[in-house]
């Protein structure tokens, strides 16, 4: 991964926290996807397979984006927390923003 990019990325999480337009932690990530008030779910790429498999069935379902992206350390430290395995980006203009840059990182590689 290009680490400018990633950094640019959990400033953008940072940035939808300070706005209050973050849902964190499994319980908060699942109700904003299930209320409809999520635009995209961020899961860390080492939160358990259970985890996982959770998120990418709920979005489906739900029709809401799932990526795996950073670590649990990463996203929790990307919004003034501990360590977080999935989050919630529950404005659309950040959501776009960040599949936008995500997008650009994959077609770097």
């Amino acid at each position: 991964m290009n680490n400018k990019t990633d950094s640019k990325i959990l400033s953008l999480f940072g940035l939808a926290t300070r706005a209050g337009r973050i849902a964190s932690g499994e319980f908060q990530t699942e109700t904003a996807v299930k209320s409809g008030t999520a635009y995209l779910v961020v899961v860390a790429e080492d939160a358990s397979d259970n985890t996982k498999k959770l998120f990418r069935d709920k979005g489906s379902f739900y029709k809401v984006p799932v990526i795996e992206f950073g670590t649990k350390e990463e996203l929790g430290h990307a919004i003034g927390k501990e360590f977080r395995a999935s989050l919630a980006i529950l404005d659309e203009g950040f959501a776009k923003a960040v599949m936008k840059k995500i997008d650009s990182l994959s077609q770097a590689q």
